[in-house]
């Protein structure tokens, strides 16, 4: 599919989606928010597919925050609207993604774009990447789910601080605060994304697509993520991966997962 916004590229099951705006250092509009959609629902039916690394063009932002132009005459219910259908086109839809994402953060991640940094599965950060949610100082606040998902990641503490002072953080105070897994240089971070990718693709992707599914559970209002697990668990033992898996370890040699 041909698209003005983002990039694809897919090489040995991994599908790199770069976010292409580099005047606008990558701001989301209403367009790229669909397109990212349509990128990762294509994904998403792509057996070819196993793992997805987010990332921005060039050297200076991942994402430098949502396209201000685009609602600053909203009124409340069209920026309610606005906050709705970004959660569902994209940021709650790359959080329960059922394949690994990745967010391979060089540069800006800011507002909106830290969002969706901290709605793909980890991140790894560049280190001349900046990350902070400044949505007060525009009379705002953050509205796809990082008044939520921050909190998770850095603590109720830290989250209010950062978003009370529309502040940024640097790659190495990210890692300090775990809202980074790791941090390289800027010339080597997709390659450390990709050999982490090749990584989670030795192993039973049905198997880390339940775990995905688990381990988001522990975060949803009104679920209870051990009997997510537990269900998870007994539905594994059906499957041709698990009897691979077991028959592999077994046997001493090195699993050949089906996929099924």
């Amino acid at each position: 599919m041909s698209y003005q916004n983002i990039l694809e590229e897919i090489d040995e099951s991994i599908l790199t989606i770069t976010i292409n705006r580099p005047k606008k250092l990558n701001a989301l509009n209403r367009d790229t928010i669909q397109e990212l959609h349509e990128a990762f629902k294509a994904a998403r039916d792509n057996d070819d597919v196993k793992v997805i690394i987010l990332t921005g063009s060039g050297e200076k932002a991942f994402v430098a925050g949502a396209d201000i132009s685009e609602f600053a005459d909203f009124s409340p219910k069209e920026g309610k609207k606005l906050a709705a259908e970004g959660q569902e086109k994209l940021f709650d839809y790359v959080a329960n993604f059922p394949k690994p994402v990745i967010a391979a953060v060089n540069g800006f991640a800011l507002g909106g774009g830290l969002e969706l940094a901290m709605a793909a599965h980890f991140r790894i950060a560049s280190d001349n990447a900046k990350m902070g949610l400044p949505e007060v100082s525009l009379g705002v606040i953050p509205g796809y789910g990082g008044t939520q998902r921050l909190p998770q990641l850095v603590g109720k503490g830290r989250a209010m601080e950062m978003i009370m002072t529309a502040g940024m953080i640097d790659a190495n105070q990210a890692l300090q605060y775990n809202l980074v897994n790791h941090v390289t240089d800027l010339d080597e971070l997709l390659e450390f994304a990709n050999g982490i990718a090749h990584k989670i693709m030795k192993n039973s992707m049905v198997a880390i697509s339940a775990a995905i599914k688990s381990i988001n559970a522990n975060y949803e209002a009104g679920k209870n993520g051990f009997e997510t697990e537990i269900e998870a668990f007994g539905r594994a033992f059906g499957t041709e991966d698990f009897k691979e898996g077991t028959s592999a370890f077994l046997n001493k040699r090195k699993a050949d997962f089906p996929g099924k």
